[in-house]
């Protein structure tokens, strides 16, 4: 716990800091004005607090990654056995699949049955999978997860991700004070005080509703670019294995503490059912193993 609330601030006050200087240096006006709202400096305003946010997060997510997760990144002089074929099987797909820069390689302590990868580029990236799933998963079933796992560095989905979160971001940043703004102006008979608070409480609410809204869009993007990563992880692997990979996935339960739901989005697989599906990252692993016999590979 302690560990994810220092990361939460830590990557909170950078973005503050970061992204003032940029507004410093472009010389970005107050959008707020006696006259009203200069729409100009609003729309930068909210595209530099939209996208810089996201991207900052995305430059830190593999260092973000390793320390929340506890990574060991594995060595390729390592003498382990699973080790080893763990990092050969990384440099067989990395090859294969004609990536250009093999992933760093490393295993996060946790018995629960999942992967990730992440990173700010296919030249600067990191494919980790759990103490469990190494431990579990027969050879082919684990080449067919690193497969859809590296599939996601290949497909670019990190960058992509970042780029739609960015501008849903400042999407609703931007339409949140243009409404606010409408309505708190209307109030005539407010005191300037009055309305300076309804204002920015008008704000708040509608940037929490256009973001609920938002968040359907990143969350659908999201299903489909785990269906592409299934996919090519069935090309890389083959059809049977990452079949039988997904249906473990989701058979074995998990044991030992839930991973921190930060990392939900990048995972290979979550939980999450019912209304909350329209949220989750992941389709269901039936919908998952029904895509793929449906495709022809």
């Amino acid at each position: 716990m302690f560990r994810r609330i220092s990361l939460f601030l830590l990557v909170n006050i950078l973005v503050v800091l970061t992204i003032s200087l940029i507004l410093r240096l472009f010389n970005v006006q107050p959008y707020l004005t006696r006259h009203g709202l200069d729409y100009q400096s609003l729309l930068i305003f909210c595209f530099i607090w939209g996208m810089g946010g996201a991207f900052i997060s995305l430059l830190l997510s593999k260092k973000m990654a390793k320390w929340l997760m506890r990574v060991q990144i594995i060595s390729k002089n390592s003498t382990n056995m699973q080790h080893q074929k763990l990092v050969q099987m990384v440099e067989k797909l990395s090859r294969d699949i004609q990536l250009g820069a093999m992933p760093e390689v490393g295993i996060f302590p946790s018995q629960a049955l999942n992967a990730f990868a992440t990173g700010a580029s296919k030249s600067n990236s990191l494919v980790a999978i759990s103490q469990g799933l190494l431990d579990t998963m027969t050879d082919g079933e684990l080449e067919a997860i690193l497969a859809h796992e590296i599939s996601h560095i290949e497909n670019g989905d990190m960058v992509t991700m970042t780029l739609l979160q960015g501008i849903v971001n400042a999407f609703v940043m931007f339409l949140a004070r243009v409404l606010a703004y409408a309505i708190s102006s209307n109030s005539r008979n407010k005191s300037s005080s009055k309305s300076f608070l309804g204002y920015y409480g008008l704000v708040i609410v509608f940037e929490i509703a256009f973001m609920i809204l938002g968040s359907l869009i990143v969350s659908a993007f999201s299903r489909f670019r785990e269906y592409r990563a299934d996919y090519g992880g069935a090309l890389l692997s083959s059809k049977s294995n990452m079949i039988n990979a997904l249906r473990k996935l989701e058979t074995i339960p998990a044991n030992g503490k839930p991973l921190p739901k930060a990392m939900n989005a990048l995972m290979i697989f979550n939980r999450k059912r019912g209304f909350g599906s329209l949220f989750a990252s992941h389709p269901s692993i039936a919908n998952r193993i029904e895509r793929l016999e449906n495709q022809h590979l």
